[in-house]
């Protein structure tokens, strides 16, 4: 059985998922809300440390920007000064690469500021007098969830969402006496849009018509663009005031309900730069895992774009969106897990554009690994996936020649980057 001890220690340097590291007589000792330099009095029954004093802070330790953090699950790193948070990501790019043997050119991280993030997936919950969360009876909790916890910290102010998602918090909570009849706990997401917020409601089962009726009001006193039902099926309709619009390249995409954004505006662009750096003097395009055309309507100004979308409602927004704005953009529908570009289809390739989700594109590089596609630009949130689908390229005759880690993710150990490989 692990002996519990507590120890002064001094934090050496930071892991991976965002908590100080100290090394003791008993061996490592991971700490949250730690940075290196601190000195710190902990409790440990192994590898884990809980902070319980902190002695002398560290020159690198900063006040948090928000009163909930410590708390709130979403923001690990508000402690730490932002150039050493910069320079820990593209450490752990670094290391991430090497443990595949891989070694190259990483640029420095780019920032991105506070109050721009854009989309967000809140919990809102009702709380009985007397349950597990309920402080003074009947509760409407609305915010994100705790560390390592299913508990809702109840957010009165979040300094990473733009300001028209910040503004929403409060008319967001109102939502909870109409969708939550009793304890229970459901979803929300919300995408700020030029139509104004773009609202989806996760929750089981038919809203009906009288939660139809309250909803098409909410939007209306609120002036949300739309608000759709996800249950157990696709996403129903509810109420649209206006086009939940995003521009990509200047060319106006109306979203699916849910549809995947870049959370911020200045990681998109950081990620769109190097992308359009890569397709110079490129003729074809491919845009595998294109979305609604982030980066596939903005190439068009350069070259012909054919954009692969597994997601069929996204892949309609795009294909829509090109014709109407006549962009050199084909669109095909196509699960590229289970049926990747291959053989003839890559031959007439100058660039292959990749932007999969967490779990990468492993098939896809197998089958790029076997073309003679001479550039690749790769946009990854997840380095771990990116490292093992580049170490495939490479192997295949691909020449990792640049990475440039993006902190799309403000104050949370989560880094994203884009990668070009060249023949």
């Amino acid at each position: 059985m692990p002996v519990v001890a507590e120890l002064e220690v001094t934090i050496d340097s930071v892991g991976a998922q965002g908590d100080g590291i100290a090394e003791t007589p008993q061996g490592r000792v991971f700490v949250p809300f730690t940075v290196p330099g601190d000195r710190v009095r902990l409790r440990t029954d192994g590898e884990r440390g809980e902070l319980l004093d902190l002695l002398a802070p560290s020159p690198q330790r900063v006040g948090p920007a928000c009163a909930h953090f410590g708390d709130c699950g979403g923001c690990d790193l508000q402690h730490w000064q932002t150039a050493e948070v910069l320079a820990w990501k593209r450490q752990q790019v670094e290391v991430t690469l090497a443990h595949r043997g891989l070694t190259t050119e990483i640029a420095a991280s780019v920032a991105t500021p506070p109050r721009e993030r854009r989309r967000a997936r809140l919990a809102l919950r009702r709380v009985a007098p007397g349950g597990a969360h309920s402080r003074d009876g009947d509760q409407m909790l609305l915010g994100f969830h705790a560390r390592q916890s299913h508990r809702i910290v109840d957010v009165q102010q979040c300094p990473v969402l733009n300001d028209r998602l910040a503004a929403a918090l409060l008319a967001l909570r109102q939502l909870g006496p109409m969708l939550l009849r009793r304890d229970g706990e459901i979803a929300l997401e919300v995408t700020d849009t030029e139509g104004g917020i773009d609202l989806v409601i996760e929750r089981a089962g038919d809203p009906g018509s009288t939660l139809r009726s309250e909803l098409a009001r909410f939007a209306a006193q609120h002036r949300f663009a739309r608000i759709s039902w996800r249950g157990e099926q696709d996403s129903e309709l509810i109420a649209m005031l206006a086009a939940p619009v995003i521009r990509f390249g200047g060319v106006p995409v109306e979203l699916p309900a849910g549809a995947f954004v870049q959370a911020s505006p200045t990681a998109e662009a950081a990620l769109l730069a190097e992308v359009r750096i890569a397709a110079t003097g490129a003729k074809r395009i491919a845009d595998l895992y294109a979305g609604c055309g982030a980066f596939a309507l903005p190439l068009a100004a350069q070259a012909a774009v054919h954009a692969v979308e597994g997601h069929a409602e996204s892949a309609k927004a795009l294909e829509k969106a090109a014709r109407q704005a006549v962009a050199r953009v084909t669109v095909e529908h196509r699960d590229l897990d289970r049926r990747p570009l291959q053989g003839d289809e890559l031959k007439k390739l100058d660039l292959v554009v990749l932007d999969p989700p967490r779990a990468g594109a492993r098939v896809q590089c197998e089958a790029l690994a076997r073309s003679k596609v001479p550039t690749i630009a790769y946009v990854s949130c997840n380095p771990a996936t990116f490292a093992r689908d580049a170490r495939l390229l490479v192997d295949g005759g691909y020449r990792l020649e640049k990475v440039v880690p993006v902190d799309q993710f403000l104050w949370s150990a989560h880094v994203e980057l884009v990668a070009v490989l060249r023949r």
